[in-house]
């Protein structure tokens, strides 16, 4: 039995024993008894509402002042939690044969050049070259999957209704992505989900990238957000140690239903 059942069981009997003074001092019969009775009474009546009135007072004056605030501010990812990401299936709609789909895979969405052309430090070009120079003698076709490559983003029909909703609970919602400017200048377009937010950092205009804590920092920083008030939704889970790292809560995205439940677990619906 806990502490807090046990002082719950006291007060009813303290309660009970109150109530019950008047009766016995009536049925008594001494010299003092009306006296006596009225004073118990008086009390039965007064220490109830007493008890209300210090009750009421310390919910309201008496909470402690470093007591936890709760999540205040949700931040998402955008790739694969708020749109899809489908570069194998976009890649595969070229139509190339095996060997070639394979190398172009390999030479730019599976490479470095491709994360690194996310942290925009250098125009768009630049990388184009360089995914080139790994395979010359696909130059043509490396332009045109990278020309058309905004077409392997696409907006998941819960990304507005989820987004909504959590603002309509009074969150603050923010975007904290790795994105390209090119293809950024293209999607942002179809983005109806940005409406919702309250702010967004995306990878090439900072010019870092997750996970590297720099970024996180710069999210924090700009919209004067603590961290112990903020969760984080991203599909990898080195993206999320990096955020819990800064004291960030943060939650792999699997699905919709999975990470409503994890954010329902933290006190967010």
């Amino acid at each position: 039995m806990n502490k807090k059942r046990i002082l719950a069981i006291l007060g009813a009997v303290a309660l009970l024993a109150v109530f019950c003074l008047p009766m016995v001092f009536a049925l008594s019969g001494g010299e003092n008894a009306a006296g006596l009775f009225r004073a118990s009474l008086g009390a039965a009546i007064g220490i109830p509402i007493l008890t209300y009135i210090f009750i009421m007072a310390y919910r309201i004056f008496g909470k402690k002042k470093d007591a936890p605030q709760g999540i205040k501010n949700v931040i998402f990812d955008v790739g694969n939690v708020l749109v899809s990401y489908d570069w194998e299936g976009y890649l595969h709609s070229f139509g190339y044969d095996r060997e070639t789909e394979e190398r172009l895979a390999k030479v730019i969405f599976l490479s470095d050049t491709w994360n690194q052309r996310d942290k925009g430090e250098y125009p768009d070009e630049h990388y184009t070259e360089e995914f080139i120079k790994a395979a010359p003698d696909l130059e043509k076709e490396i332009r045109e999957v990278l020309r058309r490559s905004p077409a392997c983003i696409s907006p998941r029909d819960y990304a507005v209704t989820w987004t909504k909703y959590l603002r309509s609970k009074g969150y603050h919602l923010y975007v904290l992505s790795n994105y390209c400017e090119y293809m950024l200048s293209v999607n942002s377009r179809d983005f109806a989900f940005l409406k919702n937010m309250d702010g967004a950092i995306f990878s090439c205009q900072v010019k870092m990238l997750k996970p590297e804590p720099e970024i996180y920092q710069k999210l924090l920083d700009t919209y004067k957000l603590k961290a112990d008030e903020c969760v984080f939704i991203d599909d990898r889970k080195e993206n999320c140690q990096a955020a819990r790292a800064l004291g960030i809560k943060a939650i792999v995205f699997e699905s919709l239903t999975q990470a409503a439940d994890a954010l329902e677990a933290l006190g967010v619906s």
